[in-house]
């Protein structure tokens, strides 16, 4: 008998569910997963997806380096790179900074070891829509050693196991601080602006030390992707960016309310400025220092035998250059070269053969023709196999075209033989500055515009010197024969005949006044630029003793002839040249050769090299001493005297010609003016006790020249911006420029005060400047 308690189970109930295999299967699942994960991080590890970076590499990242350039008052001049990257150290990095970058980058930066394994997680399950998981460690594992990221997926995954890996490396073996910095080293900001130092000073021209935290917010929002958030073109997206950095901020408490609210009502203004090879100042200073480093590394390789890169390895220079000074120089230079080309062009309104005088039209094309052969184009067009006559039909098809102008770069179209002609209109100028005791070359301006001017006027460029030349046949002359300022000779013409001391022809200088009645102090004939007198001089002297007084003060005087012409300044000279030598005079006869690196050093501070100053004895103290005297009289009363007072102030003429006018000056000034035929070339040379700088002016081709003497010469041309110049040195008291007088060696046993100077003032007050041969 059944037992009726038992129930038969219905053929329609199930039998209970078992969850145990579900959770073995789970288990089984998360800990293959676990076990793949780990045996990717151990295969990437082992290199199985490619190289990894070894623990030297790690230690030593392989990063390309800029070398800067700086001023001697410690300014950064420029750099040379293949990747504008100029490291700087964390204690130079602005808290803010710091605090910006954490917050919105890393929010739990000094939590972690490199990977944030809850950003990760929220980033696998959102897929991203909230936000990476990438930490500041991974950001620099993928800057420093994975390439380009890959659109494939798979590749891609097998990068971030690499990043995790090379970031938990990092952590291990750098402070958080060092990883930071490192980034911040690394990341390119664009325009050039590798690591954040250049990027302060490109952004902002400023220090990465000096930034404000609303300009620290701006280059944090860019780290998001700089050529998205690009503060030049795209300002109001990076504004948007950067308050949400100050959100971030207060977020993470270092911010409070108030103050982000503040802060993000705060415009954005950016400073832009550019860091290429042609920007900044001293842009012809530092080609020239190119050559100079080149000549440096090939003498000087490393201890492994390998030579130094200027564009990679990071080097510092330190020169002579002063900042201050060097902007002084190229606001003068810029002041008055603006001006003055627009009286040459006015002037030129009316010449058929503009810009180019005394000279006929076939002259004028072959000028044009010459230049078209070494020219950018014709070289490239050559390159590419096309035949002259391509090559020259090319020349006359209008283009559009960017050129410059002193009102700034404009478009046009032009055929680009009307652009060379275009470019040859402009009146060029060159300048340098010394200190003569020391040798040290303060400032240095190779032309008007290095990119649209490449050719460099202070060392490259030598051209004739004119009546600047004159102060060396006198010193040549006072050496010799113990000359006084105070002697006198006749100024009447005079011939040095044919077959005498190398002249092939009788010569018989004129002077530009046209006087040659009477006798003349040595002073005032070199303060009014008397040809006659400095052809007697010279007669005396003889041409040789001249030449080995240049050759001694640094003068290359190999194409310089022996024959007398030369007192009147014939020859052809670089400025270099000339302030170098005139420097000797105010340094009591001591010749210094001039310096313009200090001191070189390696990416870690060490000195390479070290500049040991190179001198000798030239003249005597007391040779120099009245030579610098003599030259006196040329701002006291000869063609310098429009450095004195304001008494022109009016005149029409000053007003168009002499830019800055009036300058004043009350203080010893020693200078000589020049003045070359037609004027072709313009001159002034000008020294203090402890600063010589020289200025020349002149067209690319000399037949590029104002049409008289009024605007075409040395103290029109050039003496304004020494003008200009030294009102803006002497505002600068740090600068220790003297306004003193010229020192006085003892035992002077020759004359230099003269009773009848007052005379010959009153008599030469208005005489022009000198016009040579």
């Amino acid at each position: 008998m059944a037992n009726p308690s038992k129930k038969t189970p219905s053929k329609n109930s199930k039998k209970p569910t078992s969850f145990r295999k579900y959770i073995i299967g789970f288990w089984t699942l998360f800990g293959a997963g676990i076990l793949f994960i780990v045996l990717l991080f151990l295969l990437a590890g082992w290199g199985a997806f490619g190289k990894m970076p070894k623990f030297e590499e790690l230690e030593n990242p392989e990063t390309n380096l800029a070398t800067e350039i700086f001023s001697s008052n410690g300014e950064t001049l420029g750099k040379y790179y293949s990747e504008n990257r100029t490291p700087i150290k964390f204690e130079d990095l602005p808290d803010h900074l710091i605090e910006a970058l954490v917050a919105t980058e890393d929010e739990r930066y000094y939590q972690h070891s490199g990977i944030d394994a809850q950003g990760t997680l929220r980033a696998a399950v959102f897929l991203g829509t909230r936000g990476g998981a990438s930490t500041i460690t991974q950001q620099l594992a993928k800057l420093l050693f994975t390439e380009d990221v890959s659109k494939n997926f798979v590749e891609r995954v097998i990068q971030k196991f690499k990043e995790y890996i090379i970031a938990i490396r990092l952590e291990r073996q750098y402070t958080k601080e060092e990883i930071i910095t490192m980034y911040f080293n690394k990341y390119d900001f664009i325009y050039q602006a590798v690591g954040i130092r250049s990027a302060a000073k490109i952004y902002f021209d400023k220090e990465a030390k000096d930034l404000k935290l609303e300009e620290s917010a701006v280059l944090v929002a860019m780290l998001k992707n700089s050529a998205l958030y690009n503060p030049i073109r795209r300002p109001e997206l990076v504004k948007q960016r950067r308050d949400q950095v100050f959100k971030q901020m207060e977020k993470n408490g270092f911010l409070t309310r108030e103050e982000k609210a503040a802060l993000q009502e705060t415009p954005m203004k950016i400073t832009f400025t550019p860091q290429g090879h042609d920007e900044g100042i001293a842009t012809y200073f530092r080609v020239y220092l190119q050559g100079f480093m080149k000549d440096w590394i090939e003498k000087n390789p490393k201890a492994d035998g390998s030579s130094y890169n200027i564009y990679r390895d990071g080097l510092r220079i330190y020169t002579s250059i002063d900042s201050r000074m060097q902007e002084f120089a190229e606001d003068a230079v810029s002041k008055h070269m603006a001006n003055l080309q627009k009286e040459f062009d006015k002037q030129n309104e009316n010449n058929k053969t503009a810009p180019f005088r005394d000279i006929n039209e076939d002259e004028v094309a072959n000028i044009v023709r010459n230049a078209m052969r070494v020219s950018e184009r014709w070289h490239k067009m050559e390159a590419q196999g096309k035949s002259k006559d391509e090559i020259i039909k090319s020349f006359d098809k209008k283009r559009e075209m960017r050129v410059f102008s002193w009102k700034g770069s404009r478009d046009t179209i032009m055929t680009p033989k009307d652009s060379i002609l275009y470019y040859k209109s402009f009146l060029q100028a060159g300048m340098m500055s010394m200190t003569p005791q020391t040798g040290e070359v303060k400032a240095w301006v190779g032309g008007i515009d290095f990119k649209s001017f490449k050719y460099e006027h202070v060392k490259q460029a030598k051209r004739q010197v004119g009546s600047t030349f004159k102060p060396f046949v006198y010193a040549t002359a006072i050496d010799q024969l113990k000359l006084s300022p105070c002697d006198t000779l006749p100024r009447n013409r005079f011939t040095i005949e044919a077959g005498k001391m190398g002249a092939q022809s009788d010569w018989s200088p004129a002077n530009s006044d046209g006087k040659y009645e009477g006798m003349m102090t040595l002073k005032s004939a070199l303060a009014n630029s008397v040809n006659t007198i400095s052809a007697r001089l010279i007669a005396q002297t003889g041409p040789r003793p001249v030449i080995e007084l240049l050759s001694k003060l640094g003068v290359d005087t190999k194409e310089i002839p022996a024959v007398p012409s030369i007192a009147l300044g014939t020859a052809d000279m670089s400025l270099f040249e000339m302030v170098s030598a005139y420097s000797t005079f105010a340094n009591e006869g001591v010749y210094v050769k001039p310096v313009i690196v200090n001191r070189i050093e390696d990416k870690n501070g060490t000195v390479l090299y070290q500049h040991v100053p190179e001198t000798k004895d030239v003249l005597s103290k007391q040779t120099a001493f009245v030579t610098v005297n003599l030259m006196e009289g040329v701002t006291q009363f000869g063609t310098g005297t429009r450095l004195r007072g304001n008494w022109a102030v009016n005149n029409d003429y000053y007003k168009r010609a002499m830019t800055g006018y009036p300058y004043d000056f009350k203080n010893p000034i020693a200078g000589k003016t020049g003045t070359t035929q037609n004027g072709s070339d313009g001159w002034f040379m000008g020294m203090v006790p402890n600063l010589v700088t020289g200025v020349w002016v002149g067209g690319e081709d000399r037949a590029v020249h104002f049409p008289g003497i009024s605007f075409g010469q040395g103290a029109t041309m050039a003496l304004p911006i020494w003008g200009m110049y030294m009102k803006d040195v002497y505002t600068e008291k740090d600068l220790g420029v003297s306004s003193g007088a010229f020192p006085r060696p003892e035992n002077v046993s020759i004359e230099i005060d003269c009773d009848n100077y007052k005379k010959e003032k009153n008599d030469s007050q208005m005489i022009p400047d000198e016009l040579d041969f």
